[in-house]
């Protein structure tokens, strides 16, 4: 399948409420920077803000995921959006409030549309047939890659040419948007079976290698993001390449979705791909670490983009494979907020070590923890595999002799092979 004919009236619709929804997501943690960063400590504000927002996604994505009802998610969503919309219009309103204000209303923004990415997620591969699945995510991750690319200059021009509370009413009025765009789209997705809050958190526990090497791969791209103008500076480089060089990595990461899903299958299992993949981007951000010059930096970040986004991919659809779907939203909200802590604990790590290693070393370090994620990860992914391989051939086993002689004595008992086969198309 191409991607023109994911052209439609629903999947059009449904990107435009994922633009709106996702752009305040993309400009929260910059423009709560911008927000305070006049006060005094304005700065060290700024990122406790952004901490408190972060906080919010990561605890409140798995609990509001768990609750979704597939079949009638609208009102959930509508509601989470509406909590999200009060959060970012009420830090625009009183910017001067006290710090302890700004922190609820931060953690508000984050946890209020938690579930949204993960739910929109399952609603989009609701909207397609089977054999479109991976062009319709790969879609979504160019789309997504857009959203994160156009979000720091958007926060930038208006906090610095108008207003810093400006970005935060904007995210506001987005989320409104996002909301009222949910009634252009189905209420819900339709699920193979309902299964029980119990047997929905076993499969979303069973699933907890994919969510590691999902937090493995978000530890990349904060070394990326987080050490790079350090390391420039530790190059002689200007720091005004920073910048262009996170461009290259987000166009890299674009062109990658975009490749990926010019095809339905690639060489080796899913679980396969997402390993080698996040091994690629972990080697590109280590030479990203040794190489002297711009040019060099730049080829390996857009090299190691160009793998960032096939390998996210391969890990949300062997999530897909692995999980029910009436546990997909939950499995996606789950996977949003282990990214997310990865992003975080490979950040808060590096800033640590930036106060006694040299930045080159601090990324070294970062995709050793990485390494060390990976290893974690695929042991899981093995033991999952061999279960999976028990439980088809647990399926598909020859009956026992013990059951064979014992169907035999039955049919003799019956006397005519004509029952004996109806007995055995009934079992």
């Amino acid at each position: 399948m191409s991607y023109r004919e994911l052209a439609t009236r629903p999947v059009l619709a449904w990107s435009a409420v994922t633009v709106a929804g996702r752009l305040p997501i993309a400009m929260a943690p910059l423009a709560l920077v911008f927000l305070v960063r006049e006060r005094p400590g304005g700065y060290s504000l700024g990122a406790v803000l952004a901490a408190a927002y972060v906080i919010g996604e990561i605890v409140a994505a798995p609990v509001l995921g768990l609750r979704l009802n597939a079949e009638h998610a609208r009102p959930q969503l509508a509601a989470g959006l509406a909590v999200g919309a009060a959060g970012f219009t009420g830090l625009g309103l009183v910017p001067d409030a006290h710090p302890v204000v700004l922190a609820a209303l931060a953690l508000l923004g984050g946890a209020g549309p938690a579930a949204v990415p993960g739910a929109l997620r399952a609603l989009l591969t609701s909207l397609v047939p089977e054999r479109a699945v991976t062009q319709a995510m790969s879609m979504e991750s160019i789309l997504v890659f857009g959203i994160w690319a156009a979000a720091p200059t958007l926060v930038t021009g208006l906090a610095l040419g108008v207003d810093p509370a400006v970005p935060l009413l904007l995210m506001g009025v987005l989320a409104g948007l996002a909301v009222a765009g949910l009634w252009t789209l189905p209420s819900g997705w339709q699920q193979a079976a309902k299964g029980d809050g119990a047997s929905t958190r076993r499969a979303l526990l069973r699933a907890w290698p994919v969510y590691v090497l999902g937090a493995a791969g978000l530890t990349l791209l904060a070394l990326a993001e987080l050490i790079l103008p350090a390391l420039l500076e530790q190059r002689g480089i200007g720091i005004g390449w920073a910048g262009l060089l996170l461009a290259g990595f987000s166009i890299g990461s674009a062109v990658g979705a975009f490749a990926y899903g010019l095809r339905a299958g690639w060489p080796g299992t899913l679980p396969v791909q997402s390993l080698v993949l996040v091994l690629a981007v972990a080697s590109g951000v280590a030479l990203v670490a040794v190489l002297p010059s711009a040019a060099w930096i730049a080829v390996a970040l857009v090299a190691a983009g160009l793998l960032q986004a096939p390998a996210s991919l391969a890990r949300n659809l062997a999530l897909r494979e692995l999980l029910p779907s009436s546990a997909l939203a939950a499995g996606y909200s789950v996977m949003y907020a282990a990214v997310g802590a990865g992003y975080a604990v490979s950040g808060t790590l590096a800033g640590g070590l930036l106060k006694v290693v040299a930045p080159s070393t601090a990324i070294l370090c970062g995709v050793g923890l990485t390494g060390v994620l990976v290893l974690i990860g695929a042991v899981g992914e093995r033991r999952l595999l061999r279960e999976r391989e028990r439980e088809d051939g647990d399926r598909g086993r020859p009956r026992s002799q013990e059951a064979a002689s014992e169907e035999a004595a039955s049919e003799d008992a019956a006397g005519t092979s004509e029952d004996a086969a109806v007995r055995n198309v009934r079992r």
